[in-house]
């Protein structure tokens, strides 16, 4: 159902070199890149992820009530995707933790402050 999801940044170059770290420890691969957007495939089908420079050339901002959710495979890569998240300097939302009784998650902001999430299921 969902073809890709985009998300906004002020400075492409340094979103596109967090998202390729990010990306590469998730097993993806860059889609393609042009003077205004970076983008990731997870696999044929699957929806791409990508960060662009606002079209009407405004200041990007972050949505109030607005994240992506990236499903790991398990406790272990939630745990370090989110370590290495905020080593790339994102800052933490809450996480790693379990909500819930099978939900395990950790909560982030990239560098441009959207925010997002690693999950799986247990």
């Amino acid at each position: 159902m969902i073809g890709y999801i985009t998300i906004g940044t002020n400075d492409l170059e340094r979103a596109t070199s967090f998202y390729d770290v990010i990306f590469n420890e998730m097993g993806a691969a860059k889609a393609f890149d042009t003077d205004r957007l970076s983008a990731w495939s997870f696999g044929e089908g699957k929806p791409l992820f990508t960060v662009t420079k606002p079209f009407d050339e405004s200041e990007a901002t972050v949505g109030n009530g607005g994240m992506v959710a990236l499903t790991t495979s398990s406790q272990e890569s939630v745990d370090k995707l989110h370590t290495k998240a905020l080593e790339l300097g994102a800052t933490s939302e809450g996480g790693p933790y379990l909500k819930g009784k099978n939900f395990y998650v950790g909560y982030f902001r990239d560098l441009d402050g959207n925010k997002l999430n690693f999950h799986c299921y247990i």
